[in-house]
């Protein structure tokens, strides 16, 4: 049974350049550090969105921090989207991420707050778009296999295993702790993103 731990781990290390050796064209015993990667994770809401920073060295993840845009229920949607815009883009500016992950949206029962939350997160990734920044979508199922190991896992433990992950004082605000979640999957995938990205020779 593959441990995936370490199939992670050695996925990073394909990509940083760490082997050594010559499949990446390096002399053997050739060095090279490892890519630092701040990856900021959204989990849009038109009442609350969270937000969440963290940074890849490697295979280790360290929390920069999370948070919150909260939006008054009783403004109209526009001034909520604007809101969540301004947010979204200042969280950026304060941080500087070089990615941003975003979560896609469910099968709501309710077509009206699907559509509502559709434009919440439309004003999201605008804001990154707009910054420069490449946009990543997971599903919630890949957001809990990532972080649990279950795609079905309840939120109970998509927070606990974020707290853990992070090496987190306390669990995060579920909303906040759900972008960490979010940023983390990305973390994971990133790797062999880049692996299928490079040419074949």
């Amino acid at each position: 049974m593959t441990n995936w731990r370490n199939s992670r781990a050695e996925l990073v290390a394909n990509v940083a350049g760490r082997r050594s050796g010559g499949d990446l064209g390096r002399p053997p015993g050739c060095v090279v550090p490892l890519v630092t990667l701040r990856i900021l994770g959204i989990d849009p809401g038109s009442r609350v969105t969270g937000y969440g920073i963290i940074e890849t060295q490697g295979n280790r993840l360290r929390h920069i921090d999370n948070g919150i845009i909260a939006t008054h229920p009783n403004e109209p949607l526009a001034v909520r989207l604007k809101t969540i815009y301004d947010g979204v883009a200042r969280v950026i500016a304060d941080y500087n991420p070089a990615a941003v992950a975003v979560e896609q949206i469910f099968l709501a029962k309710n077509p009206q707050a699907a559509l509502v939350l559709g434009h919440a997160r439309g004003s999201a990734m605008l804001a990154a778009v707009n910054a420069g920044l490449a946009v990543h979508e997971y599903t919630a199922l890949q957001v809990k296999s990532a972080v649990v190991g279950y795609g079905r896992a309840g939120k109970p433990q998509v927070q606990q295993m974020v707290k853990a992950l992070l090496n987190l004082p306390e669990i995060a605000q579920e909303d906040a702790a759900d972008a960490l979640g979010v940023a983390i999957c990305h973390a994971h995938s990133y790797p062999l993103q880049q692996l299928l990205l490079r040419p074949r020779r």
